[in-house]
């Protein structure tokens, strides 16, 4: 299947969608939609006044993908806790959640509901690469921003057909070739099978590593793929364990990230290094699995992990363990996605005062002029740059061990702009 086979499939729900619950006149504007004066005069101001910015955000709180559901409890004990010290240029946050169940025809649903009758500001993360690119269409047709999605799909940040649309977390591809230099420089004849979600996440990834090993003696010995809507990746992993490889890729989200790292524990006479995406590397996705059984499996991050304790006394990862119990109690502090949720709202606090226009077409152009803005959750050397010619927020990453109960960083940051050079289309 070619690249763009989600993109496509996600475009013909929305088309399918907006045929069937469009009810005239001008879809999404309304008497109540308002225009800027003065210097950003004719640019839109729906969802933001002089005290007040309302943003929507769609997660998969049910279905498959439920585990990443977290991540809005970390941005709204974010915003809440800006809230508290005086807002983003003195205006209070509204931040409205709604559930797509990891599927793309719910995502259109809700993100008419928030951009129509909600009047957001602008539709804050959509999570996965189905659910955004079933919406992208829509909300730059409405020019609507839609920042800082929650996926790495490379597209976000090379097609320019969308210029309402960013990625914010390293792209897949950038972390393909952080993997791909890990192992040419320790295992230079490393034999790979890869397990990967049939998407353009997975695809992505997968494609990414074979380009950034190609000419080196580390080679893709097999490859398996699986659906989302799949029981479990047992035939898989069963599959890719005749391969004999001596490392096993796993782009997986969640759910399979943990039945991979199971069925791997599980086959005793197979013992690859095991790889498993950022995206699935959360203590949570481990967890279940029992830590015993995924000692020395290895991945890739780039913010601070609030259960290592080398972050115990940094003032930024302190005032998010403080906040987040006074939010969102319920939520663990540890749990990496919460994690995520804080440092990426954190990041568009960081690009809404940065507007030139408090408009949304101020926060389109803010997002894409960002010069190494620091972010208190990143690691160490990892700072948000966009520009002309660079939709990538983040493309500097460093690996990591799971030892004992927990993530041990190890090696230096790796900025895949420097090693690899950029990323287009």
């Amino acid at each position: 299947m070619r690249k763009t086979t989600v993109l496509r499939a996600a475009a013909a729900a929305t088309a399918a969608l907006l045929t069937v619950t469009a009810c005239g006149g001008r879809r999404g504007q309304d008497d109540t939609d308002t225009a800027a004066g003065g210097a950003c005069k004719g640019q839109q101001t729906t969802g933001i006044t002089d005290k007040t910015i309302t943003l929507g955000g769609i997660y998969p709180l049910s279905g498959p993908a439920s585990a990443y559901g977290t991540i809005s409890e970390g941005v709204a004990a974010y915003f809440r806790h800006v809230d508290d010290r005086g807002g983003i240029n003195g205006r209070k946050v509204r931040f409205i959640v709604r559930d797509d169940g990891y599927q793309p025809p719910k995502a259109v649903e809700e993100a008419r509901r928030l951009v129509e009758q909600e009047k957001v500001f602008a539709v804050f993360q959509t999570l996965g690469t189905p659910s955004t690119a079933a919406v992208w269409d829509y909300l730059n047709r409405q020019k609507v921003p839609q920042p800082f999605v929650a996926t790495g799909a490379s597209v976000w940040g090379t097609d320019d057909k969308h210029p309402w649309t960013i990625g914010w977390q390293p792209n897949y591809v950038a972390e393909a070739r952080v993997y791909a230099k890990y192992l040419k420089d320790t295992r230079p004849k490393a034999k790979v099978a890869v397990l990967y979600q049939n998407d353009d996440f997975g695809k992505d990834l997968l494609g990414g590593f074979r380009k950034a090993v190609a000419g080196s003696g580390v080679k893709v010995v097999a490859a398996e793929s699986y659906e989302v809507t799949d029981p479990s990746v047992s035939a898989q992993m069963a599959s890719l364990a005749r391969s004999r490889a001596d490392v096993l890729l796993d782009v997986t989200t969640p759910k399979f990230g943990s039945q991979a790292l199971a069925a791997d524990a599980r086959n005793t006479g197979w013992n690859p290094l095991h790889i498993v995406n950022n995206v699935a590397s959360s203590a949570a996705v481990l967890k279940p699995v029992g830590f015993k059984n995924v000692q020395g499996v290895v991945s890739a991050t780039y913010f601070k992990d609030p259960a290592d304790p080398q972050w115990a006394n940094d003032p930024d990862v302190k005032t998010y363990k403080a906040a987040l119990h006074r939010y969102a109690p319920d939520a663990d502090p540890a749990n990496q996605f919460n994690a995520y949720g804080w440092a990426v709202a954190a990041s568009l606090h960081q690009a809404l005062a940065a507007m030139k226009c408090p408009t949304r077409e101020g926060l389109r152009d803010a997002v894409r002029n960002l010069k190494d803005v620091r972010v208190g959750m990143l690691l160490p050397g990892v700072t948000l740059s966009t520009g002309p010619g660079d939709a990538f927020p983040l493309e500097t990453m460093q690996l990591m061990r799971f030892k004992g109960e927990r993530w041990r960083l190890f090696g230096e940051p790796v900025d895949t702009r420097k090693e690899f050079g950029p990323l287009t289309k």
